[in-house]
């Protein structure tokens, strides 16, 4: 098959399902049609207790079959560029580039506090069955049992929960057991968020930076025109402006720092203290 993939790389609730859709409206760039795909990515590996892969996991076996999807993906398309965006991808950069090693890379971030504020309401969310549905039909049959529990559990835990939240949502951190036996939840969502842009930012700058573009989701709500031109740009898809016009119409700026309002004065000093340094490192300071 000869077409492009391209990986967008970002923390939950950094704009990348936005990124994502803008991007599959234009011409023979297409995506899952569903939310992500970490039953796929994770195919081959689901006993690992975190999303956390070793480049070692991408066995020759899990790359024939990740590639496969990927492949059926684009020739049922008749696609020449393929988007994916999976959160859980932001902590397994290396191992992804091991599976897919051509791949060119958007990473994509946003103000952590922003960020947390978004993330900690999912963690409480209702059951949406047309979202499972969406994504039931790419778990590999093989893995359904695993998962059917899995997320059997995550709903009785829910119900059970003194402070009514799912056991786990998001990419998985190595030790988040013990992070949510410390932390309170709006720390672990940082926390998560931190790992996630950590991660990412270490391994990209061990990558090729022709094969990266970054994006600070403020950057791309407030100018998407300039900044989605110049990711086509980057990644090289060729488009005219009418088009990035058109694509971008319904972008808003209105969710910056919407989040950090739900936080209180002593809320914001505690996530300064525990993550400060690395809002710093991203320019939200």
């Amino acid at each position: 098959m000869k077409y492009n993939t391209i990986i967008i790389i970002g923390a939950p609730r950094s704009g990348t399902n936005m990124l994502r859709d803008i991007l599959s409206q234009l011409d023979e760039v297409g995506t899952w049609p569903c939310d992500e795909i970490n039953y796929i990515w994770r195919h081959g590996n689901i006993h690992e207790d975190s999303d956390e892969f070793h480049p070692n996991l991408a066995t020759p076996n899990v790359q024939k079959y990740i590639q496969g999807q990927f492949n059926k993906l684009a020739k049922n398309g008749q696609l020449k560029w393929v988007v994916e965006k999976t959160c859980a991808n932001s902590l397994r950069v290396p191992f992804i580039d091991r599976v897919i090693p051509k791949a060119k890379y958007i990473f994509i971030y946003r103000n952590g506090l922003d960020a947390l504020a978004s993330a900690n309401l999912r963690w409480s969310a209702d059951l949406d069955i047309p979202y499972l549905l969406k994504k039931i039909r790419y778990v590999p049959p093989a893995d359904l049992p695993f998962y059917g529990l899995r997320y059997f559990w995550n709903r009785i835990y829910r119900l059970i929960s003194r402070d009514k939240r799912l056991a786990f949502w998001g990419p998985q951190l190595s030790n988040m057991t013990e992070l949510l036996e410390r932390y309170n939840l709006n720390q672990v969502c940082a926390l998560q968020w931190e790992r996630c842009v950590v991660k990412s930012d270490e391994a990209f700058r061990q990558m090729d930076p022709e094969r990266v573009v970054r994006v600070s989701y403020e950057d791309l709500v407030s100018r998407p025109i300039e900044e989605l031109e110049r990711i086509c740009k980057h990644i090289g898809i060729p488009v005219d402006r009418e088009k990035i016009k058109y694509v971008t119409r319904r972008v808003s700026s209105s969710s910056i720092g919407k989040g950090i309002k739900q936080l209180d004065d002593e809320t914001i000093r505690e996530m300064y203290e525990l993550i400060g340094g690395t809002l710093e490192r991203f320019g939200y300071r």
